[in-house]
């Protein structure tokens, strides 16, 4: 049987040392997958994650750029 999310979360967590993020930060970290997701290929949602933790761009700040950059790419040239 496989590991609920919030205990891999919290594991997760613990063996890198850090904070287990809220259940408010996991619904934004969620919001944040599924705008990349769904403007590109999938793999755009784990990796755009990837990138806003690095750069430390909060993750309000890494939510709106990405809705940002969505509406952009669905704009019609010109």
């Amino acid at each position: 049987m496989a590991t609920d999310s919030r205990t891999w979360i919290d594991r997760f967590a613990e063996a890198l040392g850090v904070d287990a993020p809220s259940d408010d930060e996991v619904a934004q970290v969620l919001d944040l997958a599924g705008v990349a997701a769904h403007a590109a290929e999938r793999t755009a949602a784990p990796v755009s994650c990837w990138m806003a933790a690095r750069a430390g761009v909060p993750l309000a700040g890494a939510l709106v750029a990405a809705r940002e950059l969505a509406a952009s790419l669905e704009a019609p040239a010109g």
